[in-house]
């Protein structure tokens, strides 16, 4: 039955296999509910926010005209529903999202319009930026772990080549000159032709964000190089320490900017396959242009994400877990080396499924991460209510307990013959 197919269709090449996505399916099968299934798996995999959902949901309470799809009294459903230059509505694009742009970074820097390029959320704005500018079998150098979800959204459909750029726990995660040249040099020994590197700042899974020093590494290597650099930042709104990042998440839009016309070109064709709805895009102009609702809604979602990462790190230091210094994002990236039978992936693995059926924990082993250091974990702190936080950090204490009474009567009670 393959051959009534097309080769994307019969292809295994999705990266559904990985380990990431396998741990939302097992929480799919036994998701965890405090009434229904006390005893399912909670799911910290998830990086998603969900800490100020009740800030957003009273500014709509009180602004029901947003809603309502009414301008100055009118209203403009039937305007909205009618087919839409795909170039963005100009009172979005034009208006709020690049005053917003220019006000979350200190009115230091200037956007214009032109060079905005409006898509459906980030995963599509990465996807129509490698089709912009690799052919298949091109490269994309990606400093490691990273998000796992990448191996889907840059290579299924493009068919690119995602070389790493390894990078080590020894000095933090960050990005090294060495580290770069050798991804650059693995690259060419495969006759692949590097298109650019791609970072996530801050860092997915680390939570952390470039160093003035890495990113000036960065940029002198792209232009010794002659590649282009994409920088997503997605998660540049849940930096809750210096230095200070903003962004207002919870909607499916993304943005592509560039000062490339040639991409910006292609961008915006591309975007008519992932088009932002015209009622998304009238409802963010409103709100985004409500500045005193946005600098309160940004300056209390810092504090609460800081707030649930103290919960999480200092839950963990007191089941005797670390974790890498950070200060953005949704996560933590979590060192469990001390856990594992071996330094060994296998081992890791091992470990990532007694957590997931033991512990009823869904974390991610940072074997997906594309990690070159065993033990390494992503753990996703605020998709969850702090209730069903601190039974996630009771069940991983238990289990280190456990673990650890396990190897003291294994190491000082073995039988005798």
């Amino acid at each position: 039955m393959s051959s009534l197919l097309s080769r994307k269709a019969a292809c295994n090449a999705h990266g559904q296999d990985s380990s990431y996505f396998l741990g939302w399916e097992e929480y799919e099968r036994n998701s965890y509910d405090r009434i229904t299934n006390p005893e399912g798996i909670i799911q910290m995999g998830l990086a998603e926010n969900q800490l100020c959902y009740h800030l957003l949901e009273s500014w709509l309470a009180n602004n029901p005209h947003a809603l309502g799809f009414k301008s100055q009294g009118q209203y403009i459903f039937r305007k909205l529903a009618l087919f839409q230059d795909y170039h963005g509505l100009p009172e979005f694009k034009k208006q709020a999202m690049v005053e917003f742009m220019s006000e979350i970074s200190g009115n230091k820097v200037t956007f214009e319009p032109q060079s905005l390029v409006l898509i459906a959320g980030a995963t599509s704005a990465n996807e129509a930026l490698i089709f912009c500018l690799a052919d298949p079998n091109d490269a994309f150098l990606l400093p490691t772990p990273y998000y796992p979800g990448f191996d889907r959204d840059l290579k299924w459909r493009t068919e690119v080549v995602i070389v790493p750029i390894h990078c080590k726990s020894s000095n933090g995660f960050q990005i090294t000159e060495e580290g770069l040249e050798q991804a650059y040099e693995d690259a060419t020994n495969r006759n692949l032709r590097v298109k650019g590197v791609l970072i996530t700042n801050p860092s997915n899974p680390c939570g952390t964000t470039m160093t003035v020093d890495e990113l000036n590494l960065l940029l002198n290597f792209i232009e010794l190089k002659k590649i282009h650099l994409i920088s997503d930042e997605i998660y540049s709104g849940t930096v809750f320490n210096k230095p200070d990042f903003k962004r207002l998440p919870g909607f499916r839009v993304g943005a592509i900017y560039s000062n490339h016309k040639m991409v910006l070109d292609a961008a915006t064709k591309m975007s008519s396959f992932g088009l932002v709805s015209s009622q998304t895009q009238f409802l963010l102009s409103v709100m985004l242009s409500d500045k005193y609702f946005t600098k309160t809604y940004i300056k209390e979602n810092q504090k609460r994400l800081k707030r649930r990462h103290k919960m999480l790190v200092g839950g963990l230091k007191k089941a005797g877990i670390s974790c890498l210094k950070s200060n953005a994002g949704l996560f933590c990236w979590v060192d469990m080396r001390h856990l594992l039978k071996s330094n060994t992936f296998n081992a890791e693995i091992e470990l990532w499924k007694k957590i997931i059926y033991d512990v009823k924990l869904n974390i991610s082993p940072g074997s997906s991460c594309h990690c070159n250091e065993p033990g390494w974990f992503r753990v996703c702190f605020a998709n969850m209510s702090g209730r069903t936080l601190k039974l996630a950090i009771k069940r991983l204490k238990d289990f280190v307990a456990d673990h650890d009474e396990f190897n003291y009567h294994t190491k000082y009670h073995q039988p005798t013959t």
